[in-house]
């Protein structure tokens, strides 16, 4: 008598395979994991009001209350100076609280295993990091407006604040792209050095203090200056509230250098976070 052959194994069904995570469902998670991170942020709300505040208080009082009380500096500076330091506020903040953030998580904590178990895909939650930073970077520069406006005796319409806020938030997005570029490429040892050396010269490169188009006679310095994204995030908010005299920017030339460095350094960030991730 013969033995049938036994019949080969059937392949798995599709059903018995996981199903994929939806792209609503993803969208769920990374809201989610933003808003956590937000509830740790009013959490720690007096420490980042700290980080917020002390620096830029201190160059607003020094540039632009002392040296003009002292009359070293026209009154007209102080036009000059708030949109330049707002600026910086949020496009440090944003680079600061992404990059410190990612070197812990990735080193000392390992928080971002957590993050990259959670039913979300990997540059989502690289995306989030950069979504996040430019959040708290964002509300660093609009806390400074009314503070400073009072501190110098500086008034804005309130028509021209809602477009100064806009730049903003694109500024601080940029820093925080940056900051996940800076986070994931330098390693966690030379983090002193890397704030000492790039910190430094990003605050006083970024036309903070001064209109780029007025080191037309320092072109070497201008040029310089040029290569700074922080210089685009000031000049787009001077070209919006900056003292009739002064020339700045166009408007629109800023936020076109802004979205092609944001982009850039968002690509930079992500690849090298995908690499950090599978390792």
């Amino acid at each position: 008598m013969s033995v049938a052959a036994p019949a080969p194994p059937s392949a798995p069904s599709p059903a018995s395979s996981p199903p994929p995570v939806r792209a609503l469902d993803q969208f769920a998670t990374f809201r989610a994991v933003l808003s956590r991170d937000l509830f740790v942020t009013g959490r720690e709300l007096i420490g980042f009001l700290l980080q917020v505040f002390i620096q830029p208080l201190f160059m607003l009082l020094i540039f632009g209350k002392v040296l003009s009380d002292l009359g070293y500096a026209s009154d007209d500076f102080s036009n000059v100076l708030l949109p330049g330091v707002i600026a910086l506020n949020a496009f440090l903040i944003g680079l600061e609280n992404t990059a410190l953030p990612m070197m812990m998580d990735f080193s000392f904590t390992r928080e971002i295993e957590d993050r990259l178990l959670s039913p979300m895909a990997i540059p989502l939650v690289a995306l989030e990091k950069i979504v996040f930073g430019g959040i708290r970077g964002l509300i660093a520069g609009v806390v400074l407006i009314p503070v400073g406006m009072l501190m110098l005796g500086v008034t804005w319409p309130w028509a021209v604040v809602l477009k100064v806020v806009g730049v903003l938030a694109i500024g601080a997005l940029v820093g925080a792209a940056v900051g996940l570029a800076f986070g994931t490429l330098v390693p966690t040892q030379h983090i002193q050095i890397m704030f000492t050396v790039v910190m430094t010269p990003i605050m006083f490169t970024g036309a903070t203090q001064f209109p780029l188009l007025g080191l037309d006679s320092l072109r070497w310095y201008q040029v310089i200056c040029s290569l700074n994204p922080l210089t685009y995030i000031s000049e787009g908010t001077r070209s919006l509230v900056g003292p009739p005299g002064v020339e700045s920017l166009p408007l629109w030339l800023c936020m076109c250098v802004l979205a092609g460095v944001f982009v850039v350094f968002s690509m930079i960030g992500m690849r090298g976070f995908m690499r950090r991730a599978v390792d």
